[in-house]
């Protein structure tokens, strides 16, 4: 799940070399954090979160082939 939302993100934004993720999991639950540089926080949340949304659709798709729940946030 990292590597999906890490794809993602550095194909949004200006500043690659900046994207973190971690993942955190506990038994059937996944955190992911995704922290970009200030100036590319608005490419990755989107107009109205939309892009930040499907980001989220995208890896509980994903999660759902392993019958975990995922928790996407993105952080500063």
């Amino acid at each position: 799940m990292k590597e999906l939302v890490e794809t993602i993100a550095k194909a949004l934004v200006s500043n690659p070399e900046q994207v973190v993720v971690t993942e955190t999991e506990n038994d059937n639950d996944i955190l992911i954090e995704l922290s970009v540089a200030p100036e590319d926080m608005g490419k990755v949340i989107g107009k109205q979160g939309r892009i930040a949304k499907a980001i989220r659709s995208v890896v509980k798709a994903a999660a759902t082939m392993k019958d975990k729940k995922v928790t996407v946030d993105i952080i500063q």
